[in-house]
């Protein structure tokens, strides 16, 4: 059938936007993955209801999966967006391919019937289910709207589940399982079990979401893709809400940072759903990715992360090193929080070659303690980072090893070598025991006794060997000060001292 037949039919109202009226076209295929080819033979008519299209970047990308398929046209539906955007006429005219755009008011099931009388019956019947979804959609209906239309239109039963294993929408057995198996799969979909596992949209995995289908899809995959397609306007539709909620918790933080007065970030505290008065505990995050050079960055993706972890009840800022979002506690402590962030990282820890680090400050109230609050969680995420990811708290980071951690390693290293070096060569060329006597001494608390225990010496060898790092050192061990330097030089040096 040629389109100029196609496009004289009366009643549908085609216009033909670009291309060729003379192409002949075999079939009609209807579909709306962002990269359809695979399930392409060539020939068709391609219908698409536009719900790939994110931004003008993805025009090209999908008109190119069509011309590389052979297709032979493709009608573009209004109903989604209420017009056939620029970005896909050029992108159809720069291929040579034909583009048509179907008016809102004719149905993708409508042109099909028209244009082939004889059609097989489950393909009417995929025109029809589709068609439901996409209209549910635009509709307004959410995801367990969706979940329910998809079971009794596709016969497709399921879950969606956040990367730290939080069931979303659906029914699903052992979700943490089914997550560390959508973190770890080489390729998805991937088949587990008896279920069959989707990416829903293209982010980073880490703060992403599984489509977890029940049954095995292999041999229907556009189906769980055409799926999770819907999942991704559905969950696309409430981030586009959360935009000036980001915005407000990036505007209280930078305030807070500003040391603007009470009044303003009290007022920006209740902007952010938070009262004066209301217990809150501030969490910093940065997800990192050695190595990696596309995608989001350590904060974008640290940020995206928290939100998914705290059930996208909060919002974060990103900031140059970590994102920040203001929790309010809400009935629960501050280490009820730090244990509920603790399990999804876990969960988190099974992703490759990607390390989450997470600090949580202590419960504070009231504006005052904000710019503290940020600090604090963000010395915490320090240490986090230095010990290669994890959830640290307030309560750790309050001891020498704070200290340790925001000082650069070079500084430590030249302040362990310049007190220690004396004792260092010394015991290498006498064999003397200085340094680790030093050690024991102040783990004893400067007992003379405790210590020569500890040695197995006479107390008198541990009085000889102190004098003597005395006056290598030019220190006196009987002062608070030069024991907390030594004590800090020794742990600035490590093990391997």
């Amino acid at each position: 059938m040629r389109l100029s037949d196609l496009l004289a039919i009366d009643g549908l109202r085609l216009t033909l936007l670009t291309g060729d009226p003379d192409r002949e076209f075999t079939g009609v295929h209807i579909t709306d993955l962002p990269e359809p080819g695979r399930y392409l033979g060539g020939g068709e008519l391609v219908l698409t209801g536009l719900l790939w299209r994110h931004d003008a970047d993805d025009s090209p990308r999908f008109v190119a999966a069509l011309a590389a398929a052979g297709v032979a046209a493709l009608g573009a539906g209004q109903a989604w967006l209420g017009h056939v955007p620029d970005d896909l006429v050029s992108a159809c005219r720069a291929a040579g391919l034909p583009l048509i755009e179907v008016p809102t008011e004719v149905s993708f099931r409508t042109l099909a019937e028209r244009v082939a009388p004889r059609l097989a019956g489950d393909v009417r019947a995929a025109l029809a289910r589709h068609r439901t979804l996409v209209t549910a959609l635009a509709e307004g209906a959410g995801l367990a709207e969706l979940f329910r239309l998809t079971a009794s239109e596709l016969g497709v039963t399921g879950a969606v589940l956040s990367s730290a294993g939080e069931l979303i929408v659906g029914a699903a057995d052992d979700p943490v399982r089914l997550a560390k198996a959508y973190l770890t799969a080489p390729r998805l979909p991937a088949r587990v079990g008896d279920h069959t596992i989707f990416a829903v949209g293209r982010g980073h995995r880490a703060a992403g979401w599984a489509l977890v289908c029940d049954g095995d899809l292999t041999d229907r995959a556009d189906v769980g893709f055409e799926l999770a397609a819907c999942v991704v306007l559905a969950r696309g539709r409430t981030d586009e809400g959360r935009r000036v909620e980001r915005r407000l918790t990036e505007q209280l933080v930078s305030a807070a940072l500003a040391e603007a007065g009470a009044a303003e970030l009290n007022a920006r505290l209740r902007t952010c759903g938070i009262d004066a008065a209301e217990p809150y505990a501030v969490v910093s995050a940065a997800a990192r990715r050695p190595g990696a050079t596309r995608g989001p960055g350590p904060a974008t993706l640290g940020g995206q992360v928290v939100e998914e972890l705290l059930g996208r009840e909060v919002v974060s800022a990103a900031g140059a090193d970590g994102a920040v979002a203001v929790v309010p506690l809400r009935g629960r402590t501050a280490a009820e929080l730090a244990a509920h962030l603790r399990a999804g990282a876990r969960v988190l820890a099974a992703l490759p070659d990607t390390h989450l680090c997470v600090g949580l400050s202590g419960a504070l109230t009231g504006a005052d303690a904000l710019r503290g609050g940020v600090e604090e969680a963000g010395h915490a995420r320090r240490l986090a980072e230095a010990r290669s990811g994890g959830v640290v708290t307030s309560d750790e980071i309050y001891t020498y090893v704070l200290l340790l951690a925001a000082v650069p390693g070079d500084v430590r290293s030249s302040f362990a070598a310049r007190l220690l070096s004396p004792l260092i060569d010394y015991d290498r060329r006498h064999q003397s025991g200085l340094v680790r006597t030093l050690g024991v001494f102040l783990d004893c608390a400067g007992s003379w006794h405790a210590c020569a225990e500890r040695l197995h010496v006479h107390v008198n060898t541990v009085r000889y060997r102190v004098r003597r790092i005395e006056e290598l050192t030019g220190r006196d061990m009987s002062t608070m000060a030069d024991r907390v330097d030594f004590f800090l030089a020794l742990r600035a040096m490590g093990p391997s001292g």
